[in-house]
């Protein structure tokens, strides 16, 4: 199997590789050290899972392994995902299971915050867990520009009442230091995993005021129709709301997309929702949807949870802002990848096509995510082989201001498993996840033959 792995290895560097350096000196590939060359570990004490997985420099075509370390569904995972994401202090959270789960070590200690009884306040206190039915949650987190963790989790199997999902709110106050929650109501009968993402404030609405917003909506009906989800301005107590219709007729806005130079917070590098929330928050408030209406122009929830639209033409409706105030937005077809970005606000685009055509005969599961301090975007690609198992990757692009190219690509895992998403199927992988560590370490999620469900893995060895 590893032989086999360093044999698309090589032949998808091919594929892949850039330019190296301005393109005006050829330099032998044997005279180029590999990029490993500069990596350490960046954790000394050993995991209990460690794992070797090939990578491959895509600019000297050499492969080597590299140290990861491998946690299970034990580790707030469930039958079929992950959810992760990371925050600026360097805590791994997952809330693919029932409740968040979090290690501030890079995985060596964990812990978990599960809802106990409070005082009978505005919040119901019902237990969140159904006998019988423990593991079968789901959930959602995200950081918020002001330190706060937002977070949900969906209980699906209610028991005799089979049309009552259970949606649990819950919220780490960062200037309280403690986590509360709150059991909502909702009346879809179907949820459905959740995506969530910040409205960034300071909010003024008919629903109350608030440093933020916070938005969740159910992979099931976003997906299927253009129905709405949540909206709590408390990150406790939510209320449904709708999208607007994509032919248009909302009031027209003008907003300034630029915040390169504006030294944002370090919180814009870990406050990326999933993918497939389809939205991203801006540092001047609100939050945005690319390519929403049906003329491609985009839709912007203001701070007021007003619906505006606004027209700026987007190359993707996947976007993230980072932290330098760089725009990236990841369009997938076929199986190819292109990967733009703007430094000036949408106004330009610059672009890096992934072809894994000659690999891939279809995608499954795809993520990605910048991170501008480090000057690092990753794309997380899970495909169908040609040769039939699933491959998981991930691509470093390495100083992306300066060559959008991938400077590595890691085969994390065997690659010798097909799975497929969604329910009624036995062997499930349903998204992929992905987040950054403050030190450029990647948390992945994957899923190969050595567990029956999904797995992640944390980045051990990074450049120097």
């Amino acid at each position: 199997m590893r032989k086999q792995l360093l044999g698309v290895a090589m032949a998808l560097s091919m594929v892949l590789a850039g330019c190296f350096g301005d393109g005006s000196t050829t330099v032998k590939e044997e005279e180029i050290a590999p990029i490993w060359a500069t990596y350490d570990r960046i954790d000394p004490q050993s995991h209990g899972d460690e794992r070797n997985f090939v990578t491959v420099d895509l600019r000297t075509n050499r492969s080597t392994n590299t140290t990861w370390a491998v946690f299970d569904a034990t580790y707030g995972g469930n039958c079929c995902e992950h959810y992760l994401a990371t925050d600026i202090d360097g805590q791994i959270l997952n809330i693919g299971g029932e409740y968040p789960v979090f290690s501030s070590d890079r995985g060596h200690l964990w812990d978990t915050y599960v809802p106990g009884v409070l005082p009978d306040t505005q919040c119901r206190t019902f237990v969140p867990t159904n006998p019988g039915q423990e593991g079968l949650g789901e959930g959602s987190i995200v950081q918020a520009t002001n330190g706060d963790i937002i977070s949900m989790s969906w209980f699906p199997y209610p028991g005799a009442d089979l049309k009552l999902d259970k949606f649990y709110a819950l919220l780490y106050d960062e200037s309280e230091g403690e986590w509360t929650w709150c059991y909502n109501r909702i009346t879809e009968p179907f949820y459905d995993r959740s995506w969530q993402v910040e409205v960034v404030g300071p909010i003024d609405s008919t629903l109350g005021t608030g440093d933020w917003a916070s938005v969740v909506v159910s992979n099931f009906w976003h997906q299927t129709q253009n129905a709405g989800g949540q909206i709590s301005v408390d990150g406790l107590n939510y209320y449904p709301f709708q999208f607007p219709g994509r032919d248009g007729g909302d009031p027209s806005i003008e907003l300034d997309l630029n915040f390169t130079g504006a030294d944002l917070p370090a919180y814009w590098d870990v406050n990326k929702p999933h993918k497939e929330m389809r939205a991203f928050p801006l540092p001047s408030g609100g939050l945005l949807f690319p390519s929403y209406y049906n003329n491609g122009n985009a839709a912007f929830m203001d701070t007021t949870l007003s619906w505006n639209e606004l027209n700026v033409q987007f190359p993707s409706e996947y976007c993230h802002l980072d932290r330098a105030g760089t725009l990236h937005c990841v369009s997938n077809s076929g199986t190819s990848f292109t990967h733009y970005m703007s430094v000036d606000g949408a106004a330009t685009w610059t672009n890096h096509t992934y072809d894994l055509g000659e690999q891939a005969s279809s995608i499954e599961e795809w993520e990605f995510q910048g991170n501008g301090e480090l000057d690092l975007f990753v794309l997380n690609v899970r495909y169908q082989s040609n040769e039939g198992p699933d491959v998981d990757t991930v691509f470093h692009v390495r100083g992306y201001s300066e060559d959008m190219s991938p400077d590595t690509l890691t085969y994390v895992g065997l690659g010798d498993l097909d799975s497929t998403s969604g329910a009624g199927n036995d062997i499930r992988f349903d998204f992929a996840s992905l987040g950054i560590l403050p030190d450029g370490g990647v948390v992945v999620a994957y899923h190969d033959s050595t567990d029956p469900d999904p797995l992640f893995g944390v980045e051990l060895d990074l450049p120097a």
